[in-house]
């Protein structure tokens, strides 16, 4: 599995405030860019999996919803997360 335990650990110890919390709007971000960037990836090779492909849009569409809800509630930890992803340019 490309996505283990102590890689969600890592995330919500980078991205959240500790390891344990794993309710962060920043660790949950984290982990969904993980995710779409590995399915993506895979999409490539097997553009006819459509299975895949609805993960996908259901993760983008995840993401952008607790985005636009830091965006309007915490803009300051909004933009520290757009820049500390890379999500923006």
């Amino acid at each position: 599995m490309y996505l283990t335990s102590e890689i969600k650990k890592d995330f919500f110890k980078k991205h959240g405030k500790s390891e344990f919390d794993t309710g962060s709007s920043e660790g949950q971000i984290a982990l969904f860019t993980f995710r779409i960037k590995h399915l993506t990836g895979h999409l490539k090779d097997n553009h006819k999996d459509l299975f895949t492909r609805r993960s996908l849009v259901r993760l983008v569409s995840k993401r952008r919803k607790l985005l636009d809800f830091l965006k309007n509630t915490e803009i300051e930890r909004y933009r520290a997360i757009i820049k500390k992803l890379g999500l923006r340019k």
